[in-house]
Parts: C-alpha cells; sequence; structure tokens
C-alpha cells in the first residue's frame, strides 16, 4: 500500500474538507456542525436519475417518532416476455452515514439514486434518529423499525420477496450490519444480503485512534471520539454487540459484502468483520481500494474507485438476488 493517496486524491481530501465542520476541534456541538454541513456547496453533478422519489414517514419503534424515509423506484422496465422474463427487483434499505449525528436523506441523496438506478432497485432510505438528541439505541431501533417496515411492504413497494437487501456507510454500515444481527435472532426479517460500506464495527475505545486503521484521510482520530461522544454518551454500552457487531457472534448471517478503504480510520474494523464473518460460516466479499479514504464511495463522478467499488456493489446484488432465486434460499431468518 502507498503511504500516502495520490496527488488527485488529497486534492480531492482537502476540498472536501474545506466544507466541512472542524469536529471535535472548533465544532463541538452537533446542531452548529449539522448547520455548516448544510451551507456548504450544492452536489455539482447531475444526479443519477431514476423513475420517481418519494418523501413519506412510516411508523417508528413502540413509543418513538414517526421515521421519515425516502423512496426510489427506478424506471420502467421494457414489457416482459417469455424470451425476456421479469428481473428480480431488489428492495435495497439504505442508512446514511455520519457518526450517528450529522448527515440525512439529502447528503445521500446520490447514493441512493445510484443503487436505484443501476442496480434496478427499489431503494429506502431511511432517516433515523440522530445524536446526542437520540442516543444509543434510538439509531438502532429505528434501523430495525425501518427493515421491518420495509420487508411487510415490499409488494406495495414493487420489490421482490426474496430479495430484500441491507445497506449502510460508516455509521450507517453500523446500523446495517446490527440489523442484520437483530434481524437473525428475531427471527426476520429474511434478508438476502448486506452491503457495509466502511462500517464501524468495533466501538470500544482505544488510545490514540478510536480503533481504526489507516491514516485517518478525512476521517480523523478527533472526528472519531467525537461522535462517540454524542452517540453513546457517558453511560452507552460500547461492548454491546449493537454498538460493536465484531464483537457479536455472527453465525448465521445473510451473505456480505464489505467495501474497505486503505487510507480509512476504519480500514481494520471493517477488515476484521469481513475475517470474522467468513471465519463464521458467512458468504462474504471483499472490495479493498488500498488508495482511497473514508467517504471516497459518494464520489464515483470524481474517482475511479468510486465508480468500480459503486460497480462491485450493483453486480454483488445482482448476483446474489439471481442465486437465491435458482435455490429457493431464505437466509438471515432463524431456524
Amino acid at each position: 500500500m502507498p503511504s500516502e493517496p495520490a496527488p488527485e486524491v488529497l486534492a480531492l481530501v482537502d476540498a472536501i474538507k474545506a466544507h466541512f465542520p472542524d469536529i471535535g476541534g472548533t465544532v463541538t456541538d452537533a446542531a452548529e456542525a449539522r448547520r455548516i454541513l448544510a451551507a456548504g456547496p450544492a452536489w455539482p453533478f447531475e444526479p443519477p436519475r431514476v423513475g420517481s422519489v418519494v418523501d413519506r414517514a412510516i411508523p417508528g419503534p413502540e413509543g418513538a417518532p414517526e421515521i421519515p424515509v425516502r423512496i426510489y423506484r427506478p424506471e420502467a422496465e421494457a414489457e416482459p416476455s417469455e424470451a425476456r422474463p421479469p428481473t428480480p427487483r431488489p428492495t435495497v434499505v439504505f442508512f446514511h452515514g455520519g457518526g450517528w449525528v450529522i448527515g440525512g436523506l439529502d447528503t445521500h441523496d446520490p447514493i441512493a439514486r445510484a443503487l436505484c438506478r443501476d442496480a434496478g432497485a427499489v431503494v429506502v432510505s431511511v432517516d433515523y434518529r440522530l445524536a446526542p438528541e437520540a442516543r444509543f439505541p434510538a439509531a438502532v431501533d429505528d434501523a430495525y423499525a425501518a427493515l421491518c417496515w420495509a420487508d411487510g411492504h415490499v409488494g406495495e413497494l414493487g420489490g421482490d420477496p426474496c430479495a430484500l437487501v441491507v445497506a449502510g456507510d460508516s455509521a450507517g454500515g453500523n446500523l446495517a450490519a446490527v440489523a442484520a444481527l437483530i434481524a437473525r435472532d428475531r427471527g426476520g426479517p429474511a434478508l438476502a444480503l448486506q452491503v457495509l460500506v466502511y462500517p464501524a464495527t468495533d466501538a470500544r475505545p482505544r488510545a490514540g485512534t478510536r480503533g481504526g486503521g489507516g491514516a485517518g484521510h478525512f476521517l480523523t482520530p478527533a472526528h472519531g471520539r467525537w461522535f462517540d461522544e454524542q452517540y453513546f454518551g457517558p453511560d452507552g454500552d460500547r461492548a454491546h454487540p449493537h454498538a460493536s457487531p465484531l464483537l457479536a457472534d455472527l453465525h448465521g448471517l445473510p451473505t456480505a459484502h464489505i467495501v474497505t478503504a486503505g487510507f480509512d480510520l476504519l480500514c481494520e474494523q471493517g477488515r476484521a468483520y469481513a475475517a470474522k464473518l467468513g471465519n463464521s460460516g458467512v458468504s462474504v466479499t471483499e472490495g479493498h481500494y488500498p488508495g482511497m479514504f473514508h467517504g471516497f464511495f459518494g464520489f464515483p463522478e470524481l474517482l475511479p474507485d468510486a465508480r468500480a467499488a459503486q460497480q462491485r456493489v450493483v453486480e454483488v446484488i445482482a448476483l446474489t438476488v439471481s442465486g437465491r432465486k435458482k435455490s429457493g434460499e431464505d437466509g438471515g431468518r432463524a431456524g
């Protein structure tokens, strides 16, 4: 692995950092961090075209507020025929990143659109409750509630009941992994696949870096510590499997695809999770991009590796869905 990202990659990181709040440094208030992020420049590229985008609210966990979601449907396919039967349409429940504190439906709209367009999938992007206003496990509860709602409404959404996928990046990758764990432990929903993009899998405090690897380009140790402080507060159980899925029993989980970046504070966590999944008998593939940084997945217009990573996710979704249709599996449901 190179000692530093390529110059053009470093230039992009610097450009991103210029409009990103100095979290854990001069910015310590979550509301201020969100204001700075919202005031940043608009996305300069044409968003991927999809068939329809609808915002709505769905029921939250018992006693909790409704959860805003954004539902993306792909453009209509050509009429099926005997020679061209209808393609199974996956439903992807997607959780955005942002350290459980920032981010939302708008920040991850381009990723959700790309998954919808390129995978031909219905995408349900979930605006779960953020910390510190709602600390752990509020986001986890919302994530599982949204997954159950999508499963119960898959026909209405135009999805295939055998092709339910959970996905997310960073903190959202953590929630996707944890939602898969809970689905296994509670007997459903049955998942075809989990897609974890540079997921946070180990929240235990460590000396110096929060337990990640890499040089911390873009996501720094100070960021990681501040995010964790907001999410867990002084009393949150960071070793709970729903906080640190790396510490969970991973047997019986659905197929996984994990994306990692070499210059990412969370690289070692993602790779360790992939290894433990494999050692637990779970089918897992990993897309590792040695020269990339935390957040690279959202820049396919600028980074060939981001385009490749997104395309690989699309391929894995297609392969997993077609494989399940042939085998009749119902992975992820406890037996």
